[in-house]
């Protein structure tokens, strides 16, 4: 059996029982909450609901990031869009795009972080490589980064032939092989022309607090776990549901590409 089976295996027996999916529901209904949270919010005792997260985090439907002393858990949706792509995407695609776009609606309201991990055949420095050096960028992303990637770094960002400068877009966090954290790009007229977004749209990305996108990388046998959080959101926020759109795509691209040499298709 290769591992591939294995991973759908642990999903399919994860999403069998009918309490894990309560749990599943709930965190689709509001993202990022903690053990007594979910106790709270299901009715359920803590020692059953501790069992149940362990199953759906060892099938990756759960991940989980630490704020403080609390641990917050939050869906995830990968292995779930990996069955989609293989199997679903072949007999009724539409019907699956319906589904995201409900899921997207019901994030709409939450400014809770967007949490997203997937499982790359690579290596850590292959990885990191993919997430830093522009030949790889500009593959899979249509992006190129120019900065010498230390803490407090500037970073010059180029997209569709504009290149994106300001005092603001740094590198946070840079370990290598491990964790990269930066902030995200400034949106400018000239990026919204060529990337299609309309004036209001920009107006109100403009309006927003810059963002912030956070990479940890983490060896898994012969894979990297790779966990994607992308936070710091007003209330109602417009980019939180776009990235929320975006991110599962580039990122099934940039899997794509490490493991068969060539991106998906646009």
């Amino acid at each position: 059996m290769d591992a591939y089976c294995v991973v759908v295996d642990d999903v399919f027996k994860a999403l069998a029982d009918a309490s894990r999916r309560r749990l599943l529901d709930s965190l689709d209904e509001r993202d990022g909450q903690t053990l007594r949270e979910l106790c709270a919010g299901l009715s359920m005792a803590r020692q059953s609901v501790s069992k149940h997260l362990a199953v759906l985090e060892a099938a990756n439907l759960v991940t989980t990031m630490r704020r403080g002393r609390e641990k917050l858990h939050f869906l995830n949706a990968e292995p779930i869009q990996a069955i989609s792509e293989r199997w679903i995407s072949r007999y009724d695609r539409d019907r699956v795009l319906a589904l995201a776009d409900l899921k997207t609606a019901l994030e709409e309201d939450t400014v809770e972080p967007f949490v997203y991990t997937t499982y790359i055949r690579t290596t850590p420095d292959r990885l990191w490589q993919a997430l830093t050096d522009p030949a790889f960028t500009a593959r899979y992303w249509g992006v190129t980064f120019e900065s010498d990637w230390k803490p407090g770094a500037s970073m010059t960002w180029t997209e569709n032939g504009n290149t994106i400068l300001d005092a603001e877009q740094v590198v946070l966090e840079s370990d290598a092989g491990r964790r990269l954290s930066y902030t995200w790009h400034t949106f400018t007229p000239q990026w919204a022309a060529a990337a299609g977004v309309a004036d209001d749209l920009l107006a109100k990305l403009r309006d927003e607090p810059r963002s912030r996108v956070t990479f940890d990388l983490e060896p898994a046998g012969d894979t990297v776990k790779l966990t994607v959080t992308h936070d710091r959101f007003d209330p109602d926020s417009t980019l939180r549901t776009m990235i929320s759109q975006g991110w599962p795509a580039l990122l099934s691209s940039l899997k794509t590409l490490l493991e068969t040499g060539e991106p998906l298709a646009g």
